[in-house]
């Protein structure tokens, strides 16, 4: 996926204007420079990802759009920390397929949404209809997106934008807020 794909897929779901954001799963940074974009100068957005080579990537190619980018290499299955930023601190955040690598993804995304504000944005963006893979181990399907959400502590979902995948199927992109 080129940025601007990704870009045309969060803009329904990001909000424009500066606000502090994360990107779980960032890997080398398609979403991340599409966030930045969105969000603008005096937006701040933390590239989480356990794929240090990745991150080194990402770090290279984010400047040039007046976000500041702090990068943490972490794993997101183990507890991290964001610096400068508590639980309860994030405006919004971006986990673009990135879940379906996990093995509990109600319990992976509740231990997400405890880093975002009451009312704050979790994007989750997910390969829809697909059978399990080396490359998609635990499908999130948009039918179970109602209970995972609901088990993350989240409103109900959205589903805001859908998109053909490269590789077959379709991505969807899903938002919820945080209760």
């Amino acid at each position: 996926m080129n940025a601007k794909e990704a870009q045309r897929l969060i803009d329904a779901a990001v909000p424009a204007g500066p606000g502090t954001w994360a990107d779980f799963g960032a890997g080398d940074g398609t979403f991340t420079r599409s966030l930045a974009a969105r969000l603008g100068s005096g937006a701040r957005i933390y590239a989480v990802d356990r794929d240090a080579r990745a991150l080194r990537t990402l770090e290279r190619a984010v400047g040039g759009y007046g976000a500041e980018v702090t990068i943490v290499h972490a794993d997101l299955g183990q507890a991290f920390e964001l610096p400068d930023a508590g639980l309860g601190t994030l405006d919004g955040f971006l986990l673009a397929n990135t879940l379906h690598f996990m093995r509990d993804a109600a319990a992976a995304l509740a231990r997400l949404v405890m880093w975002v504000r009451p009312s704050g944005i979790a994007v989750l963006i997910e390969y829809d209809r697909r059978s399990p893979s080396r490359w998609v181990p635990h499908p999130i399907d948009s039918v179970a997106l109602p209970a995972l959400f609901a088990a993350a502590g989240l409103t109900r979902s959205e589903i805001v934008a859908r998109a053909d995948s490269a590789f077959g199927g379709e991505i969807y992109v899903a938002v919820g807020r945080r209760r």
